[in-house]
């Protein structure tokens, strides 16, 4: 048979004034204490072992002594009741300054070129506020799997949420190493893709992206093949790379590689434009200390990560 263990209401009533006559063994200096009258802490005294059923103190003209039952008590609530305090003092400093566990969920392809920078100088802005990074494709419930924020393109946020740009917008872009256009004709149209390895990516809920283009006003989806399917951005980049087939990527993720040579963009002129990275976060009237620190830090991270582009400092 399942047990009831939720506690009454009102059931710590009186447990702090008993706490303290029990000290002092003294209903005037528990009072003093507490900075009420000695009549309320008789009267809280009372209404407790009314509740509990049994006398806690031997009561004299002279002296205030413990009952066995209160004895047994006071062995029991004393550290319970301190834990309390504690637990209240540590949940006070999170309330109040950037401390405690920060957890974000992000795309595995933004992390290396947007997350890390970002994340590192928050560290050492913050050192008590400890940093978990969850690197998934799955659009996860922030609240039901505990995260405080996530990291996503501006396609996939919901109308929910709170969104601060962290990003301008960016094209997708196709991609292939030098190695492999060489041995096949580069395409020229959307349609040239049926002649070629394309490397898709699997979403969240089991599907395989179409990889989308802009021809003229209208948006095309094709439906493409290839040897390679993978479950995130890196993956499919390397490959490329390596030579395997041709990609579909956010260009800042491919930014290094094509600077290097090592990935030659194709048709271009069909590129699809993504609104760009977002921080997003649920709409909360009392916002930890730890997330607002972490929302003012990326606001100006990305502003002075645009004034270095505007510049032309970073690709």
């Amino acid at each position: 048979m399942k047990q009831n263990f939720t506690v009454r209401q009102g059931a710590l009533d009186g447990v702090e004034a008993f706490l303290s006559v029990a000290q002092h063994r003294s209903f005037r200096r528990a009072a003093a204490e507490l900075g009420v009258t000695p009549s309320a802490i008789s009267q809280a005294v009372r209404a407790l072992e009314a509740r509990i059923g049994a006398a806690l103190f031997i009561r004299t003209t002279r002296s205030v002594g413990l009952s066995e039952a209160g004895e047994r008590f006071l062995a029991r609530a004393k550290p319970a009741f301190e834990e309390l305090v504690a637990a209240s003092e540590v949940a006070r400093g999170l309330g109040q300054r950037p401390a405690g566990l920060l957890r974000l969920t992000a795309p595995r392809a933004v992390v290396p070129i947007l997350i890390e920078p970002l994340i590192a100088s928050f560290c050492r802005a913050y050192p008590e506020v400890e940093v978990e990074i969850a690197a998934s494709g799955e659009l996860v419930d922030l609240a039901a799997r505990g995260f405080d924020a996530a990291i996503r393109l501006g396609q996939f946020i919901a109308a929910d949420m709170i969104a601060l740009r962290l990003t301008p917008p960016f094209p997708f872009v196709v991609v292939g190493s030098p190695d492999y256009l060489r041995l096949r004709k580069r395409p020229e149209r959307i349609d040239d893709l049926r002649q070629h390895a394309c490397l898709r990516m699997r979403r969240s809920n089991g599907s395989i992206a179409p990889w989308s283009f802009i021809d003229g006003n209208k948006t095309v989806e094709a439906v493409v093949s290839g040897p390679l399917i993978a479950h995130d951005v890196p993956t499919v980049l390397g490959a490329a790379i390596e030579g395997v087939g041709l990609a579909q990527v956010p260009k800042p993720v491919a930014a290094a590689a094509l600077a290097a040579g090592k990935l030659t963009p194709v048709l271009e002129q069909f590129a699809t434009t993504a609104p760009g990275v977002f921080l997003c976060y649920p709409s909360r009237h009392q916002m930890m200390p730890k997330l607002r620190a972490f929302i003012d830090h990326a606001k100006s991270h990305s502003a002075a990560a645009n004034k270095a582009q505007e510049k032309g400092e970073l690709i």
